[in-house]
């Protein structure tokens, strides 16, 4: 069992004064003593259990009860308790500044000294002998505020036009804090130092094990650097979907095979930013069919397992990523309607939350494009610029200009797509029908509507991430002469959804007619 920690015994005076005023960064409650003497025993001791346990229940009670607004003790208040160990230090103040950016609003000092506390941690984890089992949940934290943190310092530095004088000699002074090849360089050498993807590629050859063990090291070793390494594959896809480069991304994140159970389905909020990062970069580079199927599989997970995690800390950002994930699948099969690909449970809650707008959005309008605008500002990621401000007057804000770049590369591309609608559902109509005849139902000459049918070609495949080329399409068609054959894709049915959802309702009428008594 986790060990229990009594919250009555802070002193009265710490809760009069809860706000930052009085906030005293050295006096430090007896249950916060108590605290991290235990978690740093558990550390040095490899209890990854109780190491869990007082990381996710513990830590997050103790900042209800005492920490609501205001910091935790200082690390120089509470190194004494943990013997002035240098790396427990550095875990704790990464602990401490996430609390600070969860709760409160960090200063610009605290935003540079949370880069260096990253640049010391990973420093140590790099070059440093590590020898400890944490959590995958609290590597995976680390990873993901990192990130996090990144974007937050290129949205904030990018509003310049309200900065003091001494927020930008200190952003001159400290120009290299949170440099993208700073944080680009600390996740790429995390994946090259831990050889994760040479474990990978072992795995499948039955040479290593790492999935089958969650990344933990049984024979006594660490398992620290390797599951970091493996989470900086995810935390690198996600800088790259947030600096507009896809491509490289999905680079990136090719050592792990999202087809499968893996480290990174271990860890909730791990595996929803994968896949939502993994599908963003598909729609963009317009492999719809791969972007749905793993929004499908996802949301169907989320579906299924949302209760379970009701006192999690991360599930309102479930919820909100399971909401972002729906915009994005409706935009998806509004491009490329391939509803066969979906679960029916999946393709009911899309309907429900977004069937009325899907149906508008087909008409490729101004209303539809309006639509498509206001789905992508709500489910993308929070783009950002990540080069340095011109300190010269006058200073302008341009933390939104990364933001309407990809907005307008996505619009174009959906206005792209305009002319496709009209060919698409003739095409679902026939089997074969000439050039003349569709040309005159489209009311346009021959020429333009080849050039059309070859848009639609184009607009239906895509290169994959082997550089082969793929269909998206849900009708495709050949040319022949001046004969147009349509390709009869049947959709394989499914009675197994079918056949589960009777078997249920009978069961629930059988549970009903059981509870009526008969006189």
């Amino acid at each position: 069992m986790a060990a229990s920690y009594d919250y009555e015994d802070a002193p009265s005076r710490y809760d009069e004064e809860t706000g930052p005023q009085g906030y005293d960064p050295n006096f430090v409650p007896d249950s916060v003593k108590s605290f991290v003497t235990h978690l740093y025993r558990h550390i040095r001791e490899k209890n990854v259990y109780e190491i869990h346990q007082m990381y996710e229940t513990s830590f997050q009670t103790l900042s209800d009860h005492l920490f609501k607004d205001t910091p935790w003790p200082s690390v120089d208040a509470v190194a004494n308790y943990v013997d002035n160990d240098h790396v427990f230090c550095l875990l704790y103040r990464e602990m401490w500044f996430r609390h600070l950016y969860a709760r409160l609003s960090p200063t610009l000092k605290q935003r540079i000294d949370s880069w260096d506390n990253y640049c010391s941690l990973f420093q140590v984890v790099l070059h440093g002998v590590v020898n400890m089992q944490l959590p995958n949940q609290w590597l995976w934290d680390m990873v993901d505020e990192f990130v996090y943190q990144f974007q937050s310092f290129c949205q904030y530095r990018a509003k310049m036009k309200n900065k003091t004088e001494q927020e930008i000699a200190l952003l001159r002074q400290f120009d290299q804090a949170w440099n993208v090849y700073g944080v680009l360089n600390f996740l790429q050498a995390l994946v090259e130092k831990s050889s994760i993807i040479q474990i990978l590629e072992q795995e499948k050859e039955g040479i290593e094990q790492f999935t089958a063990t969650d990344g933990y090291d049984y024979s006594g070793g660490s398992n620290v650097l390797k599951v970091l390494g493996y989470f900086s594959m995810v935390g690198l896809l996600r800088v790259h979907c947030l600096l507009g480069d896809y491509h490289t991304g999905l680079k990136c994140l090719l050592p792990i095979d999202i087809s499968q159970q893996g480290v990174y389905t271990s860890v909730i909020g791990s595996h929803i930013a994968t896949i939502y990062h993994y599908g963003f970069a598909n729609l963009m580079l317009r492999r719809y069919v791969d972007a749905i199927r793993e929004f499908n599989k996802i949301l169907l997970y989320i579906y299924k397992t949302k209760q379970y995690h009701q006192k999690s800390p991360q599930y309102e950002q479930i919820l909100k990523k399971n909401e972002q994930m729906y915009a994005l699948l409706a935009i998806c099969l509004s491009l490329c309607p391939q509803v066969k690909l979906v679960d029916e449970t999946v393709n009911a809650q899309l309907r429900e939350k977004y069937g009325e707008k899907m149906a508008r959005m087909q008409r490729y309008d101004d209303e539809a494009f309006s639509l498509y605008d206001e789905l992508f500002s709500y489910a993308c990621p929070k783009f950002i610029t990540p080069s340095a401000p011109s300190f010269e007057e006058p200073l302008v804000n341009y933390n939104q200009d990364a933001y309407r770049l990809q907005l307008k590369l996505f619009l174009y591309e959906v206005k792209q797509q305009q002319l496709l609608s009209g060919v698409r559902t003739f095409l679902k109509v026939y089997s074969t029908i000439s050039l003349g005849k569709l040309a005159n139902y489209m009311e346009v000459d021959e020429p333009t509507l080849r050039t059309i049918l070859m848009t639609y070609k184009h607009k239906t495949h895509a290169v994959d991430s082997e550089g082969k080329i793929i269909s998206n399409a849900d009708v495709d068609f050949y040319i022949d002469e001046d004969m147009i054959h349509v390709v009869d894709t049947k959709p394989v049915k499914r009675y197994g959804d079918y056949f589960l959802r009777q078997i249920v309702k009978f069961e629930g009428v059988i549970n009903d007619m059981d509870r009526i008594k008969l006189e």
